[in-house]
């Protein structure tokens, strides 16, 4: 495609240089009008002026004669010379004055050919050059992320990863079993990814699950629309306050832009942090960026002001969110804090989830649900019924009805998109090889998940897979085992 590119540019530049040089061979053939025009004539007059030759040279005139006779008289005392110099006088006049006129028009059509070929130069070099930023800007869309993608694993300051997937689907059959072995000596803290402000049911399955253990619990109250550096500082806020508050570590696991954003709190602040964190699981976290958000802000692409405009719309002005938030997921600006602030993957144990999203289309018919709506409100019911039997009112405030949305079908969707433009395998905004942190354990499930399956419960839901709790269950345990590992070492 890039020879393509550069051929379409050559072919331009060929095409302009053709065209300069015809002009200039066209316009050449009028370099022949003489600057001094010099006009030669003779006359003969009867018999007394034999050889007689008139010049016109640079406007003034000179009179020559071959064969000098004597001037015969006329009648009335004048020679025939005189009459003749007359004579010719006035017919010099009326022939230099055409041949000034014509001199002059000559001289304005080759100002005038000199003049359209300046301008003629002149609007090649624009075209040539509006020809090349348009290429520029359809080679740059038609790019896109394709040379971004997985940059994290191409560094050669890359640390290797381990593979944790068989350790994973260990503790996650023993889990399935009843064997619980997180231990309440930990906090545990999620961190929700963009846009949770406005998804009330965002970890809340997961919360209530953890709960139900006796384990310490919480969700980062954050405002997922922000900048990645302003929610690291609230992160390491908050995690100070849980640990100075219960004196126990915190153990953290981030969903999305919330692994981001632990990350950052950690790379910005770890000598703060450092014996108050106990372990980081990042899930489907675009820790090298995503070609969601890149492709969307890149400048220099078509459209890319028009694109940018919409996103502030959306963001600033209908959410009132920070746009930050959705450029600090883009390569560029990944790369730029990567290479400033480093994860202090040698002290702390971390673990990078990813997973793939499915793409059969039956996945385009199903249903998430993304909130629920409570009936009590609405409900016809006297007051005075309810007054008398808070049983029944109680029963009646758990009646709610869910809200659903088709977010596993736009995954799907988007998934199948970075899959035949890029031909990388995504969760639908996440690529695998840039979920991955280098030097952390790394946990590649064969189950196809979709990137907000992790945080919603669908309304199909089987016994004979592992929910969400779960799985965060068993990323937190692994995370405890290789915390015990690095102590034993």
């Amino acid at each position: 495609m890039e020879d393509y590119f550069s051929r379409f540019v050559n072919i331009g530049w060929q095409l302009r240089q053709y065209l300069t040089e015809l002009i200039e061979n066209l316009l050449g053939y009028i370099d022949w009008i003489p600057q001094r025009l010099e006009i030669k004539f003779s006359v003969s007059h009867g018999g007394s002026l034999s050889g007689t030759t008139g010049y016109i040279h640079e406007g003034a005139y000179a009179l020559s004669v071959s064969n000098t006779t004597t001037e015969k008289q006329t009648a009335n005392g004048i020679s025939e010379g005189t009459i003749f110099r007359k004579g010719f006088s006035s017919i010099y006049e009326r022939s230099y004055g055409r041949s000034s006129y014509l001199l002059h028009g000559f001289r304005v059509v080759r100002r005038l050919a000199f003049r359209i070929q300046d301008q003629w130069r002149l609007f090649s070099v624009e075209v040539h050059a509006k020809l090349t930023r348009i290429l520029h800007r359809f080679w740059t869309t038609l790019k896109g992320s394709c040379e971004d993608i997985g940059w994290l694993q191409r560094t050669r300051a890359s640390l290797s990863s381990v593979d944790g997937t068989g350790r994973f689907m260990e503790i996650l059959h023993e889990i399935r079993n009843g064997q619980h072995c997180l231990p309440d000596t930990l906090v545990y803290l999620f961190i929700p990814g963009l846009f949770s402000n406005h998804s009330p049911l965002y970890f809340t399955n997961t919360k209530r699950f953890f709960s139900k253990m006796g384990l310490a619990c919480h969700i980062a109250k954050i405002h997922s629309e922000a900048s990645v550096e302003k929610n690291a500082w609230e992160l390491k806020q908050y995690i100070e306050e849980l640990y100075w508050g219960s004196g126990k570590q915190v153990l953290l696991l981030g969903h999305s832009k919330g692994g981001v954003d632990a990350a950052a709190a950690l790379s910005l602040y770890w000598s703060e942090l450092k014996g108050k964190v106990a372990g980081l699981a990042l899930v489907q976290s675009p820790y090298g960026g995503t070609p969601i958000a890149s492709d969307i802000l890149r400048e220099g692409q078509i459209a890319d002001k028009e694109a940018r405009r919409i996103m502030e719309l959306i963001v600033c002005k209908l959410i009132k969110g920070d746009m930050r938030a959705l450029e600090d997921l883009t390569y560029a600006k990944r790369k730029d804090f990567i290479s400033k602030h480093k994860l202090p993957v040698d002290d702390l144990p971390i673990i990078s989830f990813h997973t793939e999203a499915s793409t059969a289309p039956a996945v385009l018919a199903s249903l998430t649900r993304v909130a629920q709506a409570e009936l009590l409100p609405w409900l016809p019911v006297p007051r005075f019924f309810l007054s008398t039997s808070e049983f029944i009112e109680s029963m009646l405030a758990s009646l709610k009805v869910p809200v659903v949305a088709p977010v596993s079908a736009a995954m799907a969707v988007t998934a199948l998109h970075l899959r035949l433009r890029y031909g990388e395998r995504s969760d639908g905004l996440v690529t695998r090889r840039d979920a991955e942190v280098p030097g952390s354990v790394v946990v590649r499930p064969e189950r196809r998940l979709d990137h907000a399956w992790m945080v919603y419960s669908t309304l199909k839901k089987g016994s004979a897979e592992a929910d969400a709790s779960e799985m965060c269950e068993a990323l937190l345990a692994m995370l405890v085992e290789m915390g015990k590992n690095r102590k034993l070492c």
